[in-house]
């Protein structure tokens, strides 16, 4: 397809897609003489993972890292999805596992792999720590109900996972980037759910009348 094509078939402007080749995140088409070049499926592939990374907030640099993480995974698919989950927000400074207390315990109750190396880590200590400090504290029942649920999510979303270590990884990091907000609000809407059905609590001022 011609390039114009690829502004039909991608839904990105014509300046985005140049851009993009510019900064090499987007394959080079084959050249069809000195000024037009031919594109094809996987351009249009490409495209839509780079519009799917930018809308949920990556900059061009950490898009570039996951896409070059795609294209030559390490020999450890782990090692792979772990660098490549650490370019997906929050972001947080890295440190050794001293300064993980709280994720080193709760992985410890919850008897999942403690590896400080992965980003998760740093990012469960940090939100931990904030519960902690807002005086609502993860307590081990809340941390068992959230570690069995979650951990169902997880297990479906593995069973799902592409056998080759570049589709994984892609998989692994559109389905983090784009799942997550809808746990989210899932979430959300089960509260309000629940909520609906739930007698209103009494105020202050009524329990004092009583």
């Amino acid at each position: 397809m011609r390039v114009s094509e690829l502004v039909d078939a991608s839904g990105l402007p014509l300046a985005t897609i140049k851009y993009y080749l510019r900064e090499g995140l987007l394959m080079p088409g084959e050249a069809t003489s000195a000024t037009q070049s031919k594109y094809g499926d996987q351009h249009v592939e490409r495209l839509v993972l780079i519009k799917a990374l930018t809308g949920v907030g990556l900059p061009i640099g950490r898009i570039r890292t996951v896409l070059q993480l795609i294209e030559h995974p390490d020999s450890s698919l782990v090692e792979t999805l772990g660098r490549a989950i650490s370019e997906l927000p929050p972001y947080l400074d890295g440190g050794d596992a001293s300064e993980y207390p709280r994720a080193r315990a709760a992985m410890g109750k919850l008897g999942q792999v403690y590896d400080p190396r992965f980003a998760a880590v740093a990012q469960l200590e940090r939100a931990l720590q904030s519960a902690e400090d807002v005086g609502i504290p993860m307590t081990d029942e809340r941390l068992e109900v959230y570690g069995r649920a979650i951990r169902r999510i997880a297990e479906y979303d593995l069973a799902l996972m592409p056998e080759t270590t570049d589709a994984a990884v892609e998989y692994a990091v559109l389905g983090t980037a784009i799942y997550e907000p809808i746990m989210t609000a899932l979430r959300r809407l089960a509260h309000q759910d629940i909520a609906s059905t739930t007698p209103e609590p009494k105020n202050v001022s009524e329990r004092q009348d009583r």
